[in-house]
C-alpha cells in the first residue's frame, strides 16, 4: 500500500467539510419571525371577524352624542332673566310658546348690555310700564293713551298683568319693553308677549307707583341698573 504524504493529508482534510451548524441566534430570531407572522394573522382575523359588532357598538355613542348635541342647543337659550331697578329685582321667565325671533333678540342685547341703563320712559297706573332708549312711537302711544282714558280693563286668560312683551313694529329699530299691571284688551294687536314676571311684582307695583307728570313720565328718573341671564333658578 503507498503511503499517502502527510502534504497530500492536509489537502485532503481540507477539501473535505463537514455538516455546517445553525447558530443558537438564527433559531431564535426565525422562531421569533414565526410567532409575529401567526400573531399578525390571529389580529387581523379577530379584526375582520368582530367589525361589525365594533361598528354597532360605536353607532351608540355617536347616536347618544347627537342626542346631546341636540339637547344641548334646546337648552343653551336662558329660561330666566333677572331685571335690576332702583327699586329692587324683577325675575322674568322667557315664554318658550314666544317667538323665536324676539326672544333671540332680547337675549343677545342682554349680553350686550343694550337694556344696561335703560329709563322707563311712561309710568301709567294699572296698565303699563314703558322702558325705552327713545319716545313711545305713534301706534304704542295711541293705544295706550286710549287704554288708560277709557279705562278698560277686560279680563283676558292670555294677557293679564306682569307680562313682558316689546313693540309690534318692523320699523322699529330699537327694543322697547313694556311691563303690564293690569290685563289690557286689545294687546295682540300692539304689543309680542315674550315672557312673564314671575318674582318681584311688588317692584313692579312700587314702580307704578312713582309720581309723573301729565305726560305719564316719572319726575324721578328710574330705569334698569343690570339685566342679566340664566339657565336655572
Amino acid at each position: 500500500m503507498a503511503r499517502i504524504k502527510p502534504k497530500q493529508l492536509l489537502i485532503q482534510s481540507k477539501t473535505k467539510k463537514g455538516p455546517s451548524r445553525i447558530s443558537y441566534s438564527s433559531i431564535i430570531t426565525w422562531n421569533l419571525i414565526v410567532v409575529l407572522v401567526v400573531l399578525s394573522l390571529y389580529a387581523t382575523y379577530r379584526h375582520w371577524h368582530h367589525r361589525p359588532a365594533f361598528e354597532a357598538e360605536m353607532d351608540l355613542p355617536r347616536a347618544e352624542n347627537i342626542e346631546r348635541s341636540e339637547d344641548s342647543t334646546k337648552i343653551s337659550t336662558p329660561s330666566y332673566v333677572i331685571m335690576d331697578t332702583l327699586k329692587g329685582s324683577i325675575t322674568i321667565e322667557i315664554s318658550k310658546d314666544a317667538s323665536a325671533g324676539v326672544v333671540d333678540r332680547f337675549i343677545n342685547l342682554c349680553k350686550s348690555d343694550y337694556f344696561k341703563g335703560m329709563p322707563f320712559r311712561h309710568v301709567i297706573k294699572n296698565l303699563v310700564i314703558y322702558g325705552g332708549d327713545f319716545d313711545l312711537n305713534g301706534a304704542a302711544h295711541e293705544w295706550i293713551l286710549k287704554a288708560k282714558a277709557s279705562g278698560e280693563n277686560a279680563l283676558s286668560p292670555k294677557h293679564e298683568a306682569f307680562m313682558i312683551g316689546t313693540t309690534r313694529s318692523p320699523n322699529n329699530k330699537g327694543f322697547d319693553l313694556f311691563i303690564t299691571t293690569a290685563p289690557i284688551p286689545d294687546l295682540n294687536g300692539k304689543i309680542v308677549l315674550f315672557g312673564r314676571v314671575i318674582k318681584g311684582e311688588d317692584i313692579v307695583q312700587e314702580i307704578e307707583e312713582i309720581d309723573t307728570d301729565e305726560h305719564y313720565q316719572p319726575k324721578t328718573p328710574i330705569g334698569i341698573i343690570n339685566i342679566s341671564l340664566i339657565q336655572e333658578l
